[in-house]
């Protein structure tokens, strides 16, 4: 197979900025189908897509790989399991699903018709994600005791009409933006031996959780902290770590949403570069000598992810975001949603 024909359900913003243009960046991806109900808006920038009204004729069509399902979250599963019965592949944004036991059925069944699932954790292909990964791979901070991962904003008063903001199991900034904070940590550290949680509604009529404060504890030597808050008008760092040897800040968000809201084409030069005062500061020691200074930001590229997935289908490459690690993810966010609840620590049971 050279060629991986691609079927897109949805183009709201997930579908329009993220996985189109990102697909489209993928060589040996073809974007052909795109499922829009009441619009044919994917052709005024892919004017060869085949715009269906109906999911039915994405699961129907002989010709369609793969298919992508950026659904709210409350409908993940049953698109998924759609798309699966039909013999296709499937990337499905996240989160996964709103519970790990609708995660596992998903995975038993996409195992049972030998077909590749990937849950769109590209996160994990920013920028800043990248530069900490090789940070710690190099042993640059030593060993880690303490780290924080901020997602904030200033958002006061809710305003929105978004899906997002609804009561419905899996909605809510903990599932949103907590989940990639979450798969990061997991990605860098493994499974946690405990969970805490604090999951509030703190602003004024919302119907879904928009503030968390929840901590990994690693035996009792490292401690994770994962933050969002929409009451923090000042910038927060997004990373902080401390080790054995030394401590990283980092600041800012990568550039790669920005750009593709902007109408911005990956692989492109200097995408998903970032500009120098964004940098992350490093203080540490390097033998006998201490260190102070900026590490350059390693340039993202959400194309990484579909070119893996690409890989994986065509059987040249392992799968990197897995859907296990992604039910993991929603196993954890679960737990933390039962500490919070509970007012007490709780032990990761998978």
């Amino acid at each position: 197979m050279s060629q991986v024909r691609v079927g897109l359900i949805g183009y709201g913003f997930a579908g329009r900025t993220f996985h189109a243009p990102v697909v489209n960046a993928v060589p040996g991806l073809k974007l052909a189908s795109v499922v829009e109900r009441r619009s044919e808006q994917s052709k005024e920038r892919f004017p060869w897509v085949n715009v269906v009204k109906d999911v039915r004729e994405l699961y129907e069509d002989p010709s369609i790989d793969l298919i992508i399902v950026t659904t709210p979250s409350s409908d993940h599963f049953k698109f998924v399991q759609d798309a699966l019965l039909a013999g296709k592949h499937v990337v499905v944004e996240k989160p996964f699903t709103p519970t790990a036991a609708e995660a596992d059925e998903l995975i038993a069944l996409a195992k049972k018709q030998g077909k590749v699932l990937s849950v769109f954790h590209n996160r994990r292909f920013d920028g800043d994600f990248l530069t900490l990964k090789e940070l710690l791979s190099q042993g640059v901070l030593g060993d880690v005791r303490e780290a924080t991962f901020r997602w904030d904003g200033f958002d006061p008063v809710l305003r929105s009409t978004n899906w997002r903001e609804g009561s419905e199991l899996g909605n809510g900034i903990f599932y949103d933006l907590g989940v990639h904070l979450l798969d990061q940590a997991l990605t860098l550290f493994g499974i946690p031996d405990a969970v805490s949680g604090d999951v509030r509604k703190q602003r004024e009529g919302a119907e879904a959780h928009d503030y968390f404060d929840v901590t990994l504890f690693y035996g009792d030597r490292l401690k994770i902290n994962l933050r969002s808050s929409r009451f923090v008008r000042e910038a927060t760092p997004r990373y902080v770590l401390h080790g054995s040897k030394g401590t990283f800040i980092k600041y800012g968000v990568d550039p790669q949403e920005r750009a593709l809201i902007g109408g911005g084409q990956p692989n492109t030069p200097n995408w998903g570069k970032e500009p120098r005062e964004l940098w992350g500061k490093l203080n540490t020691s390097i033998g006998d000598l201490h260190v102070e200074g900026v590490i350059e930001t390693i340039a993202g590229s959400y194309a990484d992810y579909y070119n893996n997935v690409y890989e994986s289908i065509i059987g040249q490459a392992e799968l990197e975001v897995k859907p296990e690690q992604a039910r993991n993810a929603i196993r954890i966010i679960e737990l933390a949603l039962q500490s919070s609840e509970e007012g007490r620590k709780l032990p990761i049971t998978l």
